[in-house]
């Protein structure tokens, strides 16, 4: 499922993007709020590139690969919508990873609202979730961006802050429009 918004262009992760997988997941600039912290080696890169094309044999959503819509050949980052567990509940967990030169651009709010649009539109979940470190707030001001609101907490990482959990529920993203 290929989608696209003003800027970018989405298609689902393919077997090619090991490499640009791992250089963006292994830079420590990328992981600095990530407490299992960059990708070791591009064995780990093929394995968690395994993991995410098998998602999308269950699901109709997963990982896409993200362009700029003028530069097809060049992946910004990669991101999406993932079946994870979060205390202990089944979720639709929305995530991303942007190369270090494609921050701060709004490309990261602009694939949120592309994706969410897509979950609740095409695929009818009823609600979508995401963790967030609590001082990543830049990743924070993009999930309130897109709609999304921080409504608990949890304690995933031993010895780390209990990570932020935010969602945004289908009705009240119907109610309110596509966020400004």
């Amino acid at each position: 499922m290929q989608l696209t918004s003003s800027r970018l262009f989405l298609r689902p992760v393919d077997p090619t993007d090991v490499q640009r997988l791992f250089a963006i997941y292994g830079d420590p600039d990328t992981n600095m709020f990530n407490p299992a912290g960059p990708f070791p080696d591009l064995a780990f890169a093929e394995e968690v590139l395994t993991r995410w094309l098998a998602h999308w044999q269950s699901f109709p959503f997963g990982n896409w690969a993200i362009f700029l819509r003028e530069q097809p050949d060049q992946v910004l980052g990669f991101g999406g919508l993932t079946v994870r567990e979060f205390a202990g509940k089944p979720v639709n967990n929305l995530g991303y990873r942007l190369a270090e030169e494609a921050w701060g651009k709004g490309y990261a709010t602009e694939f949120a609202r592309t994706v969410i649009a897509y979950g609740f539109d095409e695929c009818q979940l009823p609600v979508i979730d995401a963790a967030v470190r609590p001082d990543h707030f830049a990743s924070q001001r993009v999930l309130e961006k897109a709609g999304l609101r921080c409504y608990d907490q949890f304690h995933d990482v031993p010895g780390a802050p209990a990570s932020l959990l935010y969602e945004l529920r289908a009705q009240t993203w119907r109610d309110q429009g596509t966020p400004k």
